[in-house]
């Protein structure tokens, strides 16, 4: 893009937001520093959650307490310990409400996403609350979309019924779409990881590829196809099991 004429593909509209790099400002995180944060999706612009990037300088480091909050963290690049849990490229942890969290000695050209979510209490008190746990998106299981083979999920977190979010990684072969325009109550936060495609967002179609992030309102039509011409693939949130 050519910033100094005043041109950018990031756009914010009532239901839906497109975030591109080249918008990013830096902002500053209470427990966080040696680090830039990029606060990408807020309450502020309307939504229910926020979404955060950071990229960790050596030596830096984040901890905090989530309070009602929920933190998923997944690592972009480089690397880093989550609550002493070690995790590379891929890998993930999940700080339910009520805890601490710390993210110490990362690796030269850290990057991370955050998920960050109010917890809400199930309607079942008996239900098992959410616990810390980690991962890599290479454990989770790769299942076909709706059938078809050259659209595929990956599920990182349980799904059961004292979880409130839930976080995918979606993968497109080229050519692949979603199979019809969605319209859900589920609000989604989104980053592409790979490759990129077309996304209609309301009644409008935005050419979307890495590092663009998507926040997406409760019951705005969605659809998606990927462009090639290698496989398109993004990881986002939703939130999940309450009623509305």
């Amino acid at each position: 893009m050519y910033p100094k004429l005043g041109l950018t593909r990031n756009v914010l509209r009532r239901n839906y937001a497109l975030i591109t790099p080249d918008g990013y400002v830096p902002s500053a995180l209470p427990g966080w520093k040696g680090c830039t944060p990029y606060v990408l999706v807020s309450p502020v612009m309307g939504a229910r959650f926020a979404q955060i990037i950071i990229e960790m300088n050596e030596g830096g480091e984040g901890h905090g307490y989530t309070g009602g909050d929920q933190w998923f963290f997944y690592v972009l690049s480089g690397g880093g310990k989550c609550n002493g849990k070690s995790l590379a490229p891929g890998g993930y942890a999940f700080v339910p409400a009520d805890s601490w969290y710390e993210f110490m000695d990362p690796l030269v050209g850290t990057r991370m996403l955050i998920f960050r979510k109010p917890w809400e209490h199930t309607a079942d008190e008996t239900d098992e609350p959410p616990f810390f746990f980690s991962g890599h998106e290479s454990d989770a299981p790769e299942a076909t979309f709706l059938g078809d083979p050259r659209a595929r999920l990956k599920t990182l977190l349980p799904d059961r019924p004292s979880m409130d979010m839930a976080v995918n990684i979606f993968t497109y072969d080229p050519g692949a779409t979603l199979p019809f325009v969605e319209t859900h109550v589920m609000e989604h936060g989104m980053l592409f990881l790979d490759g990129g495609g077309v996304y209609r967002l309301d009644e409008d179609w935005h050419p979307v590829q890495a590092g663009d992030s998507l926040w997406i309102a409760s019951y705005c039509p969605q659809w998606f196809i990927a462009a090639g011409p290698g496989p398109a693939r993004y990881i986002y949130y939703k939130d999940v099991n309450r009623l509305p």
